[in-house]
């Protein structure tokens, strides 16, 4: 029994630990290549949605479809960066990127209460 126990929990570890690099190698890796901004990115969509919520399913909704008009970058932004292609995951794991890409840049998690 305590095998089956240590065998799981060793699973569930390795899988949490492959789940939470995969924003860095599926999205963030791609971004440093192309030196492409990406905390500049979230305090546009911070600016223009202000909550977490909206900001998740903007980004959520240019991914599954990213087109210059539909992108919250001024169009002089893709003179320098390249057009983002659809990327090629289920719409969980795109909900589960999003989601980690927002709590990753969110700016409220920086701030600290001096007392």
């Amino acid at each position: 029994m305590h095998i089956l126990v240590k065998t799981g929990f060793l699973w569930l570890l390795l899988s949490t630990m492959v789940f939470a690099d995969t924003l860095d190698q599926k999205c963030l890796l791609c971004h440093q290549k192309q030196q492409i901004p990406t905390e500049l990115i979230y305090k546009r969509y911070l600016t223009k949605y202000s909550t977490n919520e909206r900001i998740s399913r903007a980004i959520y909704r240019y991914l599954q479809n990213p087109t210059k008009k539909s992108s919250i970058m001024p169009l002089q932004f893709f003179l320098k960066f390249p057009m983002k292609k659809p990327l090629q995951m289920t719409p969980d794991e795109l909900h589960e990127m999003v989601k980690k890409f927002v709590q990753r840049f969110d700016l409220r998690q920086k701030l600290r209460l001096e007392r």
